[in-house]
Parts: structure tokens; sequence; C-alpha cells
């Protein structure tokens, strides 16, 4: 099909930033929502829209697998507004794609989301949501993190079939897999298309190697709410941490905040498992983008009461974290910074990595000809400056 000129939009004038190595200083053509070019130095076509970003950098939009809200508003709070509220709020960060997640809750308040979020779901005003992560509620009661243990239990079929015959838009689902029914339903999950993914767990190796079996093949915050090397009677095991590392074929993803996952462990985590195996994850609760102070875990009416303070949700005792208050451009930062990585990774584990853990890699997560012109540009400190999603400047 032949291209009107006055349809081709063209971000110039800035270092494309592809997960292979940075293309210099590049423009970037976009008509009908889809990369068309990619030319170096600053191509010109004419009668074209105009993005002039100045020598900062070109790169993918970024790509949020697990967060539970930002601006004051959580998925869990179940209205329309609040939900488009949160992709407002990432969108300002650099987000491009996110995918809700929710917290152990009772099946109703879950199953209201569910319709919520059938309705909220094409609401394009803020970042786009790519489909469902369902965190717990069947996870270990040792493990729970700020998990409220009130919901904490075990794979039921006549529960998890009820819940999966309601929505269409659950595209993973977190769960701790030695769990009694655990393995069984991540079977079923793996045969419906939706990815089976590991989380507050007391699995050790073990477990893990047979959880890859019937479809585990992602772990959630790796280093949060598991087990490292553990004794058991008088002998030793390799955890779920190790496991991570050790087995190739599983994914995992870190909340690059510099507080759940500190520099130290960035840096092994890279040198261990790659950026290609990695994703970088915000799990940002509703205190991302707001002031610190108090706030609540969870939906208004029945979450946890917890604080904001040094860049972080704490429970009250402050004895635990309650969550991230993290934002995408904020990890990115965080990741090249502090994790001493290129900006190449530190954007691939943004974008390319968590697109392909979802399986559309084909579609998202490059800057090339053929994909989605979902793009964030940004200056040296990853400040964001401009952002646009299928073409379409936000």
């Amino acid at each position: 099909m032949e291209i009107k000129k006055e349809q081709i939009t063209r971000i110039f004038n800035g270092e494309i930033i592809t997960p292979e190595k940075n293309l210099g200083i590049g423009t970037v053509l976009i008509s009908e929502g889809k990369i068309i070019g990619v030319e170096p130095g600053n191509y010109k076509v004419a009668d074209s829209v105009d993005y002039d970003v100045k020598g900062g950098f070109i790169a993918p939009g970024f790509i949020d697998l697990h967060t539970h809200g930002a601006g004051g508003s959580d998925f869990m709070d179940c209205t329309e507004e609040d939900c488009l509220t949160i992709a407002r709020e990432h969108l300002k960060h650099g987000t491009t794609l996110l995918y809700p997640t929710t917290l152990a809750s009772d099946n109703q308040e879950l199953l209201r989301f569910l319709d919520v979020y059938d309705r909220v779901k094409g609401q394009n005003v803020g970042a786009a949501f790519g489909g469902l992560h369902l965190e717990g509620p069947y996870f270990a009661y040792a493990f729970r993190g700020a998990q409220d243990p009130r919901y904490l239990r075990n794979p039921a079929p006549e529960e998890y079939m009820e819940i999966l015959d309601r929505s269409q838009d659950i595209v993973r689902w977190s769960i701790a897999p030695e769990l009694p029914g655990a393995l069984e339903f991540g079977d079923l999950l793996r045969e419906r298309g939706i990815l089976p993914s590991i989380a507050h767990t007391d699995a050790i190796y073990e477990d893990v190697v047979e959880a890859v079996r019937h479809g585990f093949t992602h772990i959630t915050h790796f280093y949060s709410c598991m087990n490292g090397i553990t004794r058991r009677n008088a002998y030793r095991y390799a955890g779920c941490i190790e496991a991570g590392y050790l087995l190739d074929e599983v994914t995992i993803e870190l909340i690059a905040d510099g507080i759940h996952v500190p520099a130290p462990l960035m840096k092994l985590a890279v040198k261990n498992k790659g950026a290609e195996k990695i994703a970088l994850v915000t799990d940002s609760m509703r205190g991302a983008g707001m002031p610190e102070g108090k706030s609540i875990l969870g939906s208004r009416e029945k979450g946890q009461e917890i604080i904001i303070e040094g860049g972080v949700a704490k429970m009250p005792d402050r004895q635990s974290f309650a969550g991230s208050v993290a934002t995408a451009d904020r990890l990115v930062r965080n990741m090249y910074q502090l994790g001493e990585r290129s900006i190449e990774e530190a954007v691939c584990m943004m974008s390319l990595t968590p697109a392909t853990i979802m399986g559309i890699q084909e579609q998202k997560g490059k800057i090339a000809k053929g994909y989605d012109a979902d793009i964030v540009v940004f200056n040296a400190d990853i400040q964001i400056q401009q952002v646009f999603i299928n073409g379409q400047q936000y």
C-alpha cells in the first residue's frame, strides 16, 4: 500500500537504542501506528509531522509486567477511573504497556475487578493494558510478604475454574508451586496459554525443577519472598534463588528500585542471567508518583494500612516492605547507574525482555521496521521527555 506523505511521523535527531546496540543519531519513521523506517542521521521526509528530540535517546516503550497501582489508585479499588489513573501516571514515566496485577483477596473482590477490567481495557488514555496478572492467593504463608494472610490458601479447582471462566484477559498467574494442587494448576494454565509464575514460595531447587516441567518458567519479583540456600533437618538445600540462576529456561523479574534489590544483587543477577532473561518490574502500589506518608496496600475498602518513606512502602512496624513506589524510568536509571550496565541492557530489560516473556516480541520491544510505534524519548539522566503509543504522542 502506498503511504501518503502526510501520514508519516518523523522522530529525529536522537540516539536510537536497540537491544543490541546504540545506532547513533538517527530518525524513526512512523505511519498508521507502525514503525516504517529506521534511518541514520536526520533523514527527511516531505510533509511529515516532526518531533526533534534534540540529541536525546529514542528507545522502545517500557513494558511493566507487574504493577498494582500508582497516582493514589490501586487496581483492587475496582473502578474504571482508578484503572485509568494508574495508566496515566505510569505513562508519564515511559511505560507504554502494563499488566495490571492483583493481590490476594476474597473472590468477590477479584471477580469484581475482572469485570471492571473488561470494561476499561480498551480505553487508551495512558499506558495500554496488556492483560491481567493475578498474584495469589495461592501462596506459602511463611513467605507471604505483604500479602494479606486472611486470603492465603491452596489452589482449589472449583475456585480457580470460576475465575478462569469469568475472564479471557488473564495472561499470567503467580503461585507457590509446592502447594498441593499447584502443579496440576500449572498444567491447566499452560494449556490455556497463561504463564504460571513462581512467587511467595517455600520451594527448594528440586521443587522448582519439577515446577518448570509443569510450565512455571518465570519467577516473580526475584529475591523477594522466596528462599535461598536453606537447611531442612541437618541437610542443606539450594533454594528458589539458586534454581533461578541455574535453570537456563527460567526468566526472572527484578524490582530494581535499589531497595528491594540493592546494587550488588542487581549486578549478580545480570552477571548470571543476562539482560535477555531479566525483566525489570515496578511492582508498584498506589504510592508511586505520590508524596511519602501513610497509604493503603490493596483496595481502599479492604486493604492494609502502610507507610511510604525512604522511597519504598513499608508495613507499619517497618520490619518488611509493603511494595514498591518505583516507576519504569527509575528502574532503567538504577540498572544503568547502580547496576553499572549499559544503557542498551537497561532498556532491553524494560522492553524486549518483558515482551519476550509475554510472547509479543514480534510486535513490541524494539525500534525496528514493522514494530508497533511504542517509543519513549529520554535525556542523559533518563528523565522522560516524550512518549508515543502506536505513533501517537501523549
